[in-house]
């Protein structure tokens, strides 16, 4: 009769259990570490107030833009004016709780009332389909740029910046629907 040798097991804590006990330390420590969305310092901004204030200031530019569209093509204002009534709300919520100091537009994207830009009023395509397929690329390009600044954003800010990239990238798509 051969002579088998027991299955042999090191001593000591097994690799899966050391990556299981490793897993749920990180776990631990992400979800017990304190989230700072603001400076106490009060004399700097953070980075999250700091990046709530341009995602407000890219609102305001695209609503502006919309804005600069409907004008040059009346017909179109049934279908841009919900999408730049959502874009001034997302300036909104950008600045919700943001102190006085931290953009300048905040009192107008409170108000409802998109902040004059010229790159947004520049020349509007004479065509509307050229007017809908630029407004599509702008929704689209500060989607894509939102969705890549939020990959470096505590929390808050960060799901609310994912949530506008997404709102953006719906309205690039409803944009280029050609009204099906």
């Amino acid at each position: 009769m051969p002579f088998t040798l027991p299955p042999r097991t090191p001593p000591g804590p097994r690799r899966r259990s050391l990556l299981a006990s490793a897993a749920g330390a990180l776990a631990l420590a992400g979800c017990s570490a304190p989230e700072s969305d603001s400076d106490t310092t009060g004399s700097k901004r953070s980075a999250s107030d700091r990046a709530r204030a341009r995602a407000a200031r890219d609102s305001e530019t695209l609503a502006a833009r919309y804005t600069a569209v409907i004008a040059a093509h009346p017909p179109l204002a049934a279908r841009l004016d919900p999408l730049r009534a959502e874009v001034l709300r997302h300036a909104k919520a950008f600045t919700t709780g943001l102190r006085a100091s931290a953009t300048p537009s905040a009192s107008a994207s409170r108000s409802g009332a998109a902040a004059p830009s010229a790159s947004a009023s520049a020349a509007v395509p004479e065509r509307e389909k050229d007017a809908l397929a630029e407004l599509a690329a702008a929704e689209r390009t500060l989607a894509d740029k939102r969705a890549r600044d939020l990959l470096e954003l505590p929390g808050e800010t960060a799901r609310l910046l994912a949530s506008v990239a997404a709102a953006g990238a719906a309205h690039a798509y409803l944009l280029t629907e050609d009204g099906k």
